[in-house]
């Protein structure tokens, strides 16, 4: 039986497995490299792994959060345009074709492979997946709710990957799972006017209205003068002059 041992939060075989790998098929090695990459990323086996020797980073695709491990003599700005210029065309955000590869998937995954958070990339993939009527497009190696675990496991902070999966959730109905995500949104949105409103937006495309309505209220409350969303409130009934009472929290000898 193979021993493993954990080291840094990483699972490592040991060098004795190493030496008798010539008994291994290469088949069992890969199987054994992914199961020990993706646990250590808490990503499922089924989504592949974060960090693949050989392949073009992962980045953060927000320039503020950009870490240019092993690229230092590359700007940010210069990563993107490498990947962008090959792989991430407008004729691939658009769903049209390919650039390097027959249909846009793959060009797209090439893109989420090297900055697994690109926003425009997880919409891109959002709309071929819907456009092709299944959850994983041709030339894609993982399903599309792969690609969002993936940007949310490499930048859980990143709360526009949460929006963009909850907006794909919404429009899959799986109005629990978009809700989740949407929550964690509203839940650090802070000060920010444009994050209050666009989950609010989300909230409203999934029917609900109150909480659309109080982040509406927010946003405008912070200076934000895009009545978008008050504009959807209004033409659907929805709309207050008053932001809805916060929901009390019930005791749990109560419940």
């Amino acid at each position: 039986m193979m021993k493993l041992s954990m080291h840094g939060g990483q699972l490592q075989v040991r060098r004795w497995v190493m030496r008798r790998a010539s008994t291994l098929t290469l088949a069992m090695l890969l199987h054994l490299l992914l199961v020990s990459v993706a646990a250590a990323q808490q990503l499922p086996m089924s989504c592949g792994a974060l960090r693949v020797e050989g392949r073009f980073g992962p980045f953060d695709y927000r320039a503020d959060r950009f870490e240019a491990k092993g690229h230092s003599f590359r700007s940010h700005e210069a990563l993107l345009a490498i990947v962008e210029g090959a792989h991430f065309t407008p004729e691939v955000e658009a769903g049209l074709r390919g650039k390097s590869t027959t249909r846009p998937a793959g060009d797209i995954s090439y893109t989420l492979h090297a900055f697994p958070n690109h926003h425009r990339a997880l919409t891109a993939m959002s709309k071929v997946s819907m456009r092709e009527g299944t959850d994983k497009p041709y030339g894609s190696p993982y399903t599309v709710d792969c690609w969002f675990q993936r940007a949310i496991v490499w930048r859980s902070d990143d709360l526009i990957v949460r929006l963009i999966y909850a907006n794909h959730l919404t429009q899959t109905k799986r109005l629990k799972d978009a809700a989740a995500q949407a929550d964690i949104v509203a839940s650090n949105a802070g000060d920010s006017a444009f994050t209050h409103l666009n989950v609010g937006l989300v909230f409203y495309d999934m029917g609900n209205f109150d909480a659309a309505l109080k982040h509406a209220h927010k946003a405008i409350e912070l200076g934000l003068n895009n009545m978008t969303l008050k504009d959807l409130l209004v033409k659907a009934g929805k709309w207050s002059e008053t932001a809805p009472p916060a929901q009390q929290r019930v005791p749990e000898d109560k419940q």
